[in-house]
Order: structure tokens, then sequence, then C-alpha cells
């Protein structure tokens, strides 16, 4: 029992990873209907300025800010930066072939991939870079018995929740979250209803690398190691959860992150980590054989 509390609590920490990068890719899917193939490194890239923010000056961001205050400056900093950069990669990578067609922004998405990775190579090298030991909380609270859970563990559940419901609810339940809802049902219909798309397109290009960033960081601070192509598995698997809660449904994506990470965890507690991947990709399968528009489904505009 203990165990499968455990192992409860490891899947959401990871599902909260695969959630937040997701939403990325659904907010993009849903508003321009592409598959932005450079979210998962724009992931990464944040993981590596979260790091080089803790590792500044031998340390200077904690030992001046303390210990959670440089943890805060390193996210807010991250979340700042990548969330600048999905503009500058909107602005330079897919703007120019909006017009040409799926296909080109497609190739353009994974050009943009390459260059991001081989870049983060370059500046932090190719192996991997250790987040300093100074920013992750050595204590922990007893939860349930004798179930142990980290203080940062249950700092990144909070904070990715806490966010995620956020964004829900501006989506959801504001009115510039319904003028994003009806740009990405019909973009014409809205544009001519007084909808600003290019604000649209900023949001969802600012907030979603924004997330993926936020991800990276408490990743980096969690398993302790990056490398530069870290976004690689963490992308794929966020794709999938994307595609398991319904693409271009934010729902979906929270859903269908938290999801995949409690199965990944629970198989790899109970059964083997080296077949993990396996049993995931199985379920995702069997769910799209059942159900193809995913758990809780695509949006899509009816056509009357």
């Amino acid at each position: 029992m203990y165990m499968l509390l455990e192992q409860l609590l490891n899947g959401l920490t990871i599902g909260s990873f695969y959630a937040l990068v997701a939403m990325g890719y659904s907010m993009v899917y849903g508003v321009m209907k592409l598959i932005n193939f450079a979210h998962g490194d724009l992931f990464t890239l944040g993981s590596y300025l979260g790091y080089t923010f803790l590792v500044i000056g031998a340390g200077w961001v904690t030992a001046t800010f303390g210990l959670w205050g440089g943890v805060v400056v390193a996210v807010l900093g991250a979340m700042l930066g990548i969330g600048f950069a999905g503009l500058l990669l909107e602005r330079v990578a897919y703007r120019p072939v909006y017009k040409a067609g799926r296909l080109p922004l497609v190739v353009s998405a994974l050009g943009a991939s390459i260059f991001i990775s081989n870049g983060i190579m370059a500046v932090w090298g190719p192996r991997f870079q250790a987040y300093p030991q100074v920013s992750i909380p050595t204590g922990n609270i007893l939860l349930l018995g004798d179930i142990r859970i980290t203080i940062l563990k249950l700092v990144t559940i909070l904070v990715s929740m806490t966010l995620m419901a956020g964004i829900f609810y501006v989506i959801e339940r504001t009115l510039f979250g319904a003028a994003v809802r009806a740009s990405a049902i019909d973009r014409d219909t809205s544009t001519l209803m007084g909808i600003d798309f290019r604000k649209i397109i900023l949001f969802v290009f600012f907030v979603g690398p924004a997330l993926g960033a936020l991800a990276g960081v408490f990743a980096g601070l969690n398993y302790t190691r990056i490398i530069f192509n870290l976004g690689w598995g963490y992308g794929l698997k966020a794709f999938t959860a994307t595609i398991l809660g319904g693409i271009g449904n934010i729902p979906g994506a929270m859903l269908g992150g938290l999801l995949l990470g409690i199965l990944e965890a629970l198989f790899e507690g109970f059964v083997s980590g080296a077949w993990k991947n396996v049993f995931v990709f199985l379920i995702l399968i069997v769910i799209l054989i059942i159900r193809p528009t995913g758990l809780i489904g695509e949006k899509i505009a009816e056509k009357v």
C-alpha cells in the first residue's frame, strides 16, 4: 500500500512535467494547427537557464536571496527568458512561412528544434550538467506513516497544479480566454468579430514556452542532471500526453500528462523500469483505438 502511494506521488511529479509541456503543445496547435516540434527543446533551454541562474557567480543568487529565494529567481528568470524565446521563435521561424502551408511550418519547426538543441550543446557543452546540490532541499516531511516525500517534490506538485489551474481558469472563464477559444475554433470569423489574432498568437507563444521552462527547472532540481537533448524524451512524452487527452484541448493536455506520469511510475515500480515506455505507448494505442479523439477529445468547429 505504501509503495503504491509513493509511486502515485512520483507519478504526479513527473506527470506535472508532462502536463506543463503538453499544455504548450496544445495551446499552439489549438490556435495555429501547428505541432511545435521545438517545444521540447525550449523545455531544455529553460532547464539550462535555471541552472545558469543557480551557478552564476559561484552561487551568488542563492547566497543573496537564500535557498528558496534562489530557486524562485531561477524559475522566474527561466520562465521569462523562455517566454521571450518563444516569441522570437514565432517571429523568426514561423511567421515568415505562415502563408506557405502546413508542411513548410513543420519543416521550419524541425529546423528550429535542431538549431536550439545544437545551440545548447555549443554554449553549455555536450556533457551532463549537474544542478547545484545547495538548490535541492534535503529535508523530508512524513506523509501517511512510512511514506516520505521531499519538500521539493511537494512544492513541484503544488506549484505545477496551481499554474495549470490558473491557465485553465484564464482559458475557460475569462473574456480573453473566450477569444482564444474562438480563434482556435474559427480564426476568420473571430477576426471579423473584432478579435486581434496577433495578440492570441503572442499569448500562446509566450505562455506555452514559459510553462515548459517551469517544468525544465523543476526537472533539473528533482533529478539533478540535465543534458542538451533532454527535451527529446520529455517532448515526446508530452506530445503523447497531448494526443492522449485530446490535442488542442487544454484540460485534455493536463489530464493526459498526469495520467501518463502515473501510469509510467506504477509500471516502473511494480513491473520493470526497462519496459515502462513500451507499456505507456501500448496504453496510448489502446485508448486511441477505443477513442481516437483522446480522452476528452479535440474541439472541432461544426460546419453548418
